[in-house]
């Protein structure tokens, strides 16, 4: 049901639990909307401190309010909506008849909406006309979609809804720290934790670790990135003691029999030695998730990935590990166990899966597949030749610009690469190379104060449109504010540069028009959102894709009858364990891992403007084992200096027994010298195109390292 005139149903504008949230308007206040916690099934009333917060953007104190221009100085001027969009048509017609079509590229985000990344996608392909987009969920959920494609022929993220985790005897957490990321979803963990069968897998002791402790689950900390190492060890030992679901094996799966044959070289004390996880921790974890399992006679298990397993060189090969361990224990497609995971951003699952993706068209169809073109381009009224084909992965895109051969323009949507972006200070001097580059962005980002044209857009109380959660449930969006000034919706402003482009329609920018639009490009697609509408969500549905038509009910819970594959059955995959791209050595013997806190969020361009959460958190640090510090002369509260092959950053030291000693951690919400990503590494997965985020080697000393101290 709908809050009453004065207040608006929407979500939250961060992570993709998508907390319901009810916005009151306020017209008289400081604030256009004052934010309540709404019941719901996924945050149960409640929101995290960015939540509670989340109107104080809506007023930061430099909003970008109307168009700017790059003056010759370097500095900016405003400009009206018609100078500023013929500047930035005139630009981009220019580059492509001088270079050609494939010299623009498009860059988008994972908090746009449905409705959003859909007109996003079909601009760059029916208009621009270029192979070139992609966006940064790239750096999010690309090895888990990669992983779960190959194995199951659909990738939803959760393919249950989150409540059904508290009914569950075991819950195994790998690299997902929901405690501080999302902490609402905490309270599905109860269950588990109630039974002793919460399993975190981490290097360091997190808030979500410690929800295990007290005889109330297991925290294993791998030497960092090991973690298939551990996979691959359970996987081991529930083979070895009879413990696998051999029926459900036989009759939902094809590939056992290789699975089975790769991990019998991971015999626990053998995986001890690489990660550092104790052999009869293994075992005792490996038995109470069988226990669990439905085969053994429990309540159910499940196994959950986050980016500290994906954001990996072998990220698609971890994820798959852990989905033979789910298949290996009968998990998968059965009510009350399962395999997910975890999706970060906003709309991550919702914005990959209708085109922002270089290799994607909507309905998280192939851009290569004929018949997959011919429906699309049936729908957007061209010729299915006219499409270009697929681009190139985020990374690959990135250090292309303004090479030889590359892109020459890049249009920037919700993203602030040079500070989310692995080596940031390469990106920096990708963007440089430029001969155009346009920002749309709603706060002056570090990205859009590199842009060329800057365009003001509105933000999530200011529109209305759709998201879909990391459960797969198409959420509305609802307008309780009237943005400041001139900034406008994305849907039009590429219906506008659409129209002076030489597409006069086929760009709406009401969302309704455009959703209706989507839902038919989707069908019978695998992400199929055909029946889904306005008018069923607005009356209340909770609808998961695929909901292939208005009289079908949604499915919150996939693969129950069979999976989306040619037989019908899943498919294993042997993986086996390669050590990170770039190990500790000589001259860099500590491992780095990034990640983030609870006041913060990706780039922090958003956070970092709320009052509140830059007085919680600050600035820029770095968490050090004491053991380390005393090492190498690191003191609480003073900087150190950390180096890469990528580049240095500074920090301020917090010395902490919750992190391994030979490990330091970073948060990545910060620019300049304390940016993270100045040091990690942009080398990626073979399959997926996800850089290496989550370790790194790294040298780290003291800003004013006493003569003689070495760093580590």
């Amino acid at each position: 049901m709908d809050a009453p005139s004065d207040s608006v149903a929407t979500h939250c504008p961060y992570c993709a639990l998508q907390c319901a949230q009810t916005l009151t308007r306020t017209p008289d206040d400081r604030l256009p909307v004052e934010v309540d916690g709404r019941e719901f099934p996924t945050n149960r009333g409640g929101l995290c401190q960015k939540g509670w917060t989340s109107a104080e953007v809506l007023r930061a104190s430099d909003r970008v309010t109307t168009p700017l221009i790059r003056t010759a100085d370097g500095g900016f001027r405003e400009a009206d909506w018609p100078e500023a969009l013929d500047l930035v048509a005139d630009r981009l017609r220019a580059l492509q008849a001088e270079h050609g079509r494939d010299t623009v590229a498009v860059f988008g985000g994972g908090g746009l909406t449905n409705e959003k990344a859909y007109a996003l996608g079909k601009f760059a392909r029916a208009v621009l006309r270029t192979p070139y987009i992609d966006y940064n969920g790239r750096f999010c959920m690309s090895s888990a979609a990669a992983a779960s494609n190959r194995a199951f022929g659909m990738d939803r993220g959760l393919g249950f809804p989150l409540a059904d985790l508290g009914g569950a005897d075991a819950v195994l957490i790998l690299g997902s720290n929901m405690g501080v990321t999302m902490p609402p979803f905490v309270q599905h963990l109860a269950g588990a934790r109630e039974r002793g069968g919460l399993v975190v897998v981490d290097p360091r002791e997190t808030v979500t670790a410690r929800l295990a402790s007290d005889e109330q689950g297991v925290h294993l900390a791998p030497v960092p990135g090991t973690d298939m190492v551990v996979l691959l060890a359970l996987t081991h030992i529930i083979l070895a003691e009879g413990l696998a679901d051999l029926y459900y094996l036989e009759t939902r799966t094809h590939g056992f029999d290789v699975v089975r044959r790769s991990v019998a070289a991971w015999w626990p004390e053998r995986a001890e030695t690489v990660c550092g996880v104790p052999a009869p921790e293994l075992r005792r974890t490996a038995r109470l998730l069988a226990a669990a399992s439905p085969a053994r006679g429990g309540r159910g298990a499940y196994v959950l990935t986050g980016r500290g397993v994906e954001q990996m060189t072998q990220g698609t090969a971890c994820v798959t590990a852990a989905i033979n361990l789910a298949l290996v224990l009968g998990l998968v497609g059965r009510e009350g166990s399962g395999f997910g995971p975890v999706t970060g951003q906003g709309n991550g699952q919702g914005g990959r899966e209708h085109g922002q993706k270089s290799d994607q068209l909507p309905g998280y169809r192939s851009i290569s597949d004929p018949a997959a073109r011919a429906h699309v381009a049936g729908v957007w009224g061209v010729d299915p030749e006219s499409l270009p084909g697929p681009g190139v992965p985020a990374v690959e895109l990135l250090s292309s610009l303004g090479r030889d051969g590359g892109p020459r323009a890049l249009l920037v949507h919700g993203s602030n690469v040079v500070v989310s972006a692995p080596n940031a200070d390469a990106v920096r001097a990708s963007l440089s190379r430029l001969d155009l580059l346009v920002v749309c962005d709603m706060v002056p980002s570090e990205t859009a104060m590199l842009a060329d044209v800057i365009l003001p857009v509105t933000q999530w109380a200011e529109e209305d449109g759709t998201m879909t959660s990391l459960e797969g449930r198409v959420l509305r969006r609802r307008q309780a504010a009237q943005a400041p000034g001139l900034a406008r919706s994305e849907l039009w402003i590429l219906g506008e540069l659409a129209r002076r482009l030489g597409a006069p329609t086929g760009f709406p920018d009401d969302p309704r028009a455009v959703f209706a639009e989507l839902a038919r490009a989707s069908a019978g697609g695998v992400a199929d959102y055909a029946g889904i509408d306005y008018e069923r969500l607005d009356a209340g549905e909770a609808l998961y894709w695929p909901c292939p038509s208005v009289t079908h009910p949604g499915t919150p819970r996939v693969f129950l009858d069979r999976f989306p594959t040619q037989d019908g059955r899943a498919r294993m995959v042997p993986v086996d364990h390669h050590a990170p791209h770039d190990d500790v050595r000589a001259g860099a013997q500590t491992y780095l891992v990034t990640g983030r806190v609870l006041q913060h969020y990706q780039s922090g361009a958003q956070t970092r403007r709320v009052p509140e959460l830059a007085a919680a958190q600050p600035g820029p640090f770095v968490e050090v084992h004491p053991l380390l510090a005393d090492r190498i002369g690191l003191v609480e509260g003073e900087d150190a200096v950390l180096t890469t092959a990528r580049g240095t950053a500074t920090a301020q030291v917090r010395l902490t027994e919750s992190i391994r000693p030979d490990t330091v951690f970073m948060p990545f919400h910060w620019a300049g010298a304390g940016s993270a990503n100045k040091l990690t590494n942009d080398a990626t997965d073979p399959i997926s195109g996800m850089p290496e985020f989550k370790v790194t080697a790294v040298s780290i000393a003291a800003a004013l390292a006493p003569a003689g101290v070495a760093a580590r």
